[in-house]
């Protein structure tokens, strides 16, 4: 039988290119986000007197607190420490996330489909 216009009944080649390199990139997103999730970011408040880790899953894994900061008579000061901390450590958390999609979304225009985004 002969084909007509080069095509029988597979994908066209650039078509064949372009999924393999989907597949990559789905492949590296996927490795990069099981890396991202197992990463600790760490932030502190008040010169350091409160410090809060937590992973890229954005689950706290660490509070610490300096002992001159737990004062009974100011709670408040200390809650807002540790939010502070806990707020500037999801801050990392969200740019260092954004910072690896902008990475890999620029190789979508590798793909020939940058113009697409």
């Amino acid at each position: 039988m002969s084909k007509r216009g080069g095509y029988n009944g597979g994908m066209p080649g650039n078509m064949s290119n372009l999924m393999k390199q989907a597949q990559r990139m789905q492949k590296q997103m996927e490795e990069q986000q099981k890396e991202f999730e197992t990463k600790e970011f760490s932030a502190s408040a008040g010169g350091g007197a409160v410090e809060v880790t937590l992973t890229g899953k954005r689950e706290i894994t660490s509070v610490k607190l300096s002992p001159e900061v737990v004062d009974p008579d100011d709670i408040e000061m200390l809650q807002d420490l540790i939010m502070a901390a806990a707020n500037e450590a999801l801050r990392k958390v969200e740019e260092e996330s954004a910072a690896n999609m902008n990475k890999l979304a620029g190789g979508l225009g590798n793909m020939g489909i940058g113009g697409l985004l």
